[in-house]
Order: C-alpha cells, then structure tokens, then sequence
C-alpha cells in the first residue's frame, strides 16, 4: 500500500463541524514496526469535538492537516518487516499512544486505512462482534483502569456518575462484572432505564431541578466522570477508607473540597487515557473481550454512520441529542 491513498476525514483549520472534509490523503511509506489496520468502526469521542472546536489545540506547531479519532477498530492490512505476533486479517483494537488526540503524532482513526505502531494494538479476537468493541473502545479501557484504582469491587458498594455517558455506562456493566453493587447517577430520566439495563442496582437522577440526595458514608468507591457538578457529593457519600477515582470532569475541574474530609480517610486518585500504552491496552481488552463473550457484559448503546458524514455526527453530539456511542464505518 505503500504511495497508495486512502479516504479520511481532514481538518485544514478549528472551527465548526463543517472544517471536517472527506478527501483522499496520501499514506506514508509503511515502517519496519508499524502496521497498517483497514477500519472496521470508529468510535467517535468528546475529545475529538474540543479539538476540532479549538478547545484543546494540538501540541504541534504546524498540526495541519489533521485527521481526527483516538480510537479504531479493524483488520490488520498490511504488516512491517519487523513486526512479530501480528498478521494480515487479525481483527485488532487501537486507540490513544500519539494517534490523533492533542498530541497528534500520527493521523487519527477517522480514515479507511489507519498506520500506527504495532505495539499500540491489541488483538480483540473474531468471536466479538467489532462493532460491539468499538462501542467499548476507548470508553470501557478507562473504565477498566479508572476502576482499577478503586480495586477489588467483589462486593463492594460502587458509585458512577455520568453513568450514561461513554465511559460510565462501560464502568456500570464493568463494575457489576466484577462483583460490586452498583449505584448509577443520570442527568435525565430517560436515562434510568438504559443504566439499569447495564446492571446498575440503583438509578439516582440528577438535574438543576432534582437536587442530589445520596446517603452519607454508604459507598466503598466512587468512578467520577462529571468532576465539579457531583464530586462533592460523592465525596460525602464514600465510607472512611473509600476511593473517588476521577476520570473525567465534563461539568468543569473546579471544586469545593473540606478538609475534614481526609480525616475519615479517604483516597483521591485517578486515571487519564494520556497515560495509555500498548501493555495496559492488551491487558484491558483482554478482559473485556472476555466479559463481552460470556456476557458478563452486555453490548454498549451504538448507532453507525457513515465516515463521510462526520460533519453531521459532530453536529448531532454538540446538540447533546444523541444516546449511545456513535461509530463513523466506511
């Protein structure tokens, strides 16, 4: 494939959704330890509308043109020279690792054909429906490790907020696995269902209108997607000894915090996807895959859109109107 191209979705500039182009784009000559994945299904995630809005500007001084998407799903095409373990046809997964994202080392996953290092891949196995891990992807490998510094969940009484979004609907079904009792907060009511669907034991809404009632030191655990809207009641609502680990602060970083508070104790800690490598993303989609074989964990909200219209899907997810992951397919 070497000199070939391939169809993507470009970005010449930030702005409005229509900065996103499909056009065709040159593939760089194939290195020794890279591989090349044909795409099965992109996921889309919040990270590439900041960056396409300008929010989170690249970090490189000339960043244009960029192909948005931190995450892929798909079959290796093509393998470099000294690669080993992976082969032609493997169904794989890959996300983060300087692809896309604001580090922008490489194009990003919305695009036909996507190159990346071998070593930032995982094999999810052909028994998983693809679109299915793609619909876990970047989502559910947070999760998976935002809840890895709560540790053993076997019986342990789980908070998640933003229990609908991308990553916490993957910490729902990912908790319950693992044994917890899982208690889901939702921004609107229509939510509810979806959640406990997931396995959440408990749905508890929260608006501007229904205030947040959770009951003082009950929780062993709390996985915070939502940050300065709720951190401070799930902070009242963990037991002396409890864990709050941060994994996303969609509603703002900026929050009251009483001192009082570390004298239960307590544990503030977290997990950002930045620190991702190829290791801890084998070892997550191991388990995953396995979890999503013998249902442990049932499938993700999904819809599918063609890769050409990413302009209409970061237009439908800035007008907050859509449930479920959305994944950009060829």
């Amino acid at each position: 494939m070497n000199g070939e191209f391939t169809n993507a979705v470009q970005m010449h500039g930030y702005g409005a959704p229509d900065v996103l182009i499909y056009a065709p784009i040159k593939l760089a000559p194939l290195q020794p330890d890279e591989v090349r994945i044909r795409t099965i299904a992109a996921a889309v995630n919040h990270t590439d509308l900041e960056i396409r809005a300008g929010h989170w500007p690249i970090r490189k001084q000339d960043p244009f043109p960029y192909v948005p998407g931190v995450e892929v799903v798909g079959e290796i095409a093509e393998v470099g020279s000294s690669v080993i373990g992976l082969h032609t046809g493997d169904r794989v997964i890959t996300m983060m690792q300087g692809m896309g994202g604001v580090r922008g080392e490489r194009h990003g996953g919305y695009a036909e054909i996507v190159t990346v290092a071998a070593d930032a891949v995982a094999h999810t196995g052909s028994e998983v429906d693809p679109c299915v891990m793609a619909a876990l992807g970047l989502g559910g490998v947070t999760a998976f490790e935002g809840l890895r510094k709560i540790g053993n969940l076997a019986g342990k009484h789980i908070l998640v907020t933003g229990a609908a979004g991308g990553v916490g609907s993957a910490a729902v079904a990912i908790a319950k696995a693992q044994g917890a009792t899982v208690t889901g907060i939702v921004a609107h009511a229509g939510q509810t269902d979806y959640v406990r669907s997931l396995g959440a034991d408990e749905v508890v809404l929260f608006t501007r209108d229904a205030p947040l009632e959770l009951k003082l030191a009950s929780a062993d655990g709390a996985l915070d997607t939502v940050g300065a809207a709720l951190f401070e009641n799930a902070l009242k609502a963990l037991k002396p000894g409890g864990v709050l680990s941060l994994v996303g602060a969609v509603s703002g970083s900026e929050v009251r915090f009483d001192l009082w508070d570390l004298i239960r104790p307590i544990t503030l800690t977290g997990y950002s996807s930045e620190k991702l490598d190829g290791a801890a993303l084998r070892n997550a989609v191991a388990a995953l895959s396995e979890w999503v074989q013998n249902g442990s964990i049932p499938a993700l909200k999904y819809m599918t859109v063609p890769l050409a219209e990413a302009v209409r899907v970061h237009t439908m997810l800035e007008g907050r109107g859509v449930a479920g992951r959305v994944l950009l397919v060829p």
